[in-house]
């Protein structure tokens, strides 16, 4: 029986660079973008010589990718090795599948040999990204299409994925795959942690909030083995925002100690999987995350401008560099750009309580504003309501701009392209466009897609305005839910919700 799990892309609105240090927070959207795992077993039985083997096999296809990889698995180590040498590998789903099986080895109420029949049968993993995560330009122009959604939405779902050309280096490098920035390794990563651990029946995906075998709930224990294994593939701690999003959907994020993974640094040394992954799940996860979305008619749109995309990790180098070299003007820069954060963060839920205290009135203004650039906005503040959600939502356009200019003065003191000049020029003309609330890079910057945030039916005007500048509108919409299980291969199932869709409480 296949079990297939998904797991949401992300967009970090506010706390790019920030995130990285406690108690920096960020805002971070869950999308409609998905990762699927397929995890099924490779043989439907095992044959009885096959008892005593140490060894079995684990096959890892990524049909986007035209890639298959063989492993064999010890069942005594519980370490992976790749069969051919020629194999493409894949750090963020091995170390995935080692630390799963780690966790379920440490199971002890389950059954060690049903447990023992699954490993024999053999593991069949495969990979699937929606087309939202990678960038398909090249096919859409090759193919006389204009750079438009509806383009998009004619491509086959999960089509093949275009590589980049591998002839640029320094921190504006490129990533090898053409990709949206939308944290497709956290979400592959958390896909494929939560199939293997429903597969293997370490925790239940159909009720993940309950308590489970290790006297926290399902979905912390999928967080938790997806963080290591996200971590360990990386070679780095990062702040963990994308793979608690994949987890757990849209989000306020405060970053976790960097201590509490310790002990996977060291599990090269030879310390036995389970026991590393033991001592994880019993350590002092101290992330903070409390719910958050967008106020009601508001909606999140993304726009690829056709560079290919940045390379994140060497532009967070850059930027840690220059804090170590200018310390002071570092922290005057951070303090500033945490307050205007915060400021953006407070018109935003201030607006959400309006939208719920005052329904009608903010209907009103939303739809009123929609169709209207922000300076005229104020022509509708003829009551002491309507100018209260006018006041907030200029207000949240003015911290916004703030954020944009401390993180362009961070790239150019570190010598980064947080926000190029050419998407500060796309930025602003968006920020000028009707009914559009924000707009900005989200994460790390660079040359991804940008995000805005528009107001009720304005959006359809933006996509063409974008397509007009040569910027193609993705599919991408925020989609507050996080890890799902799903009903079936989203490939002849058709793209749908999971069947069990959790999102923070």
């Amino acid at each position: 029986m296949a079990v297939v799990a998904s797991a949401p892309g992300k967009v970090l609105m506010t706390g790019g660079y920030l995130i990285l240090e406690k108690p920096n927070a960020g805002l971070v959207l869950s999308t409609n973008a998905r990762f699927y795992a397929i995890v099924k077993p490779i043989n439907e039985e095992v044959k009885p010589e096959s008892w005593a083997w140490q060894w079995t096999d684990v096959k890892l296809t990524s049909p986007q990718l035209s890639r298959e990889s063989m492993y064999k698995l010890s069942l005594k180590q519980l370490t992976l090795q790749s069969v051919s040498a020629r194999d493409s590998r894949n750090p963020f789903v091995e170390h995935a599948i080692q630390y799963a099986i780690a966790a379920a080895h440490l199971a002890t109420d389950m059954d060690k040999e049903a447990l023992h029949k699954l490993f024999l049968q053999g593991l069949d993993i495969t990979i699937l990204g929606s087309n939202d995560f990678y960038s398909y330009r090249n096919q859409i122009e090759s193919l006389g299409l204009p750079l438009t959604p509806e383009s998009l939405g004619t491509l086959a779902p999960f089509a093949s994925i275009t590589f980049n050309a591998a002839d640029s280096n320094g921190a504006n490098s490129k990533p090898e795959v053409a990709k949206t920035g939308l944290g497709s390794s956290a979400a592959m990563t958390t896909a494929v942690v939560a199939a293997l651990l429903h597969y293997l029946g370490v925790v239940d995906l159909c009720d993940p909030c309950k308590e489970g075998k290790f006297g926290c709930s399902d979905l912390d224990v999928v967080h938790m083995i997806s963080q290591t294994s996200h971590c360990l593939a990386q070679g780095k701690v990062g702040s963990g925002f994308d793979v608690s999003c994949a987890v757990y959907g849209s989000q306020r994020y405060v970053r976790f100690s960097p201590e509490v993974l310790s002990f996977s640094q060291v599990a090269v040394t030879g310390l036995p999987l389970y026991e590393v992954i033991g001592k994880i799940l019993k350590g002092t996860w101290d992330h903070e995350r409390t719910e958050f979305s967008l106020p009601p008619l508001m909606n999140l749109f993304l726009g690829e401008p056709g560079s290919g995309g940045s390379s994140t990790p060497s532009m967070v180098g850059a930027v840690k560099k220059w804090q170590m070299s200018d310390p002071e003007k570092a922290r005057e820069n951070w303090q500033k750009l945490s307050e205007a954060n915060l400021e953006l963060e407070t018109k935003l839920n201030i607006l959400n309580k309006l939208a719920k205290d005052h329904w009608d009135v903010y209907l009103g203004v939303i739809k009123s504003c929609s169709v209207l650039t922000s300076e005229k906005w104020v022509l509708h503040a003829t009551e002491p309501i309507n100018e209260a959600i006018i006041k907030e939502l200029l207000g949240a356009r003015e911290a916004m701009s703030g954020i944009r200019i401390l993180m362009r003065q961070m790239g150019e003191a570190a010598s980064v392209p947080i926000e190029p000049e050419s998407q500060t020029q796309l930025l602003d003309s968006t920020m000028n466009a009707e009914g559009v609330l924000l707009a900005g890079v989200p994460g790390a910057g660079g040359f991804d897609a940008i995000f805005a945030i528009t107001l009720g039916d304005s959006g359809s005007k933006l996509t063409q305005a974008w397509s007009s500048q040569n910027v193609l509108a993705l599919l991408v919409r925020e989609d507050p839910h996080g890890v799902c299980l799903e009903s079936g291969d989203p490939r002849t199932t058709g793209i749908t919700s999971g069947v069990s869709s959790v999102h923070l409480e």
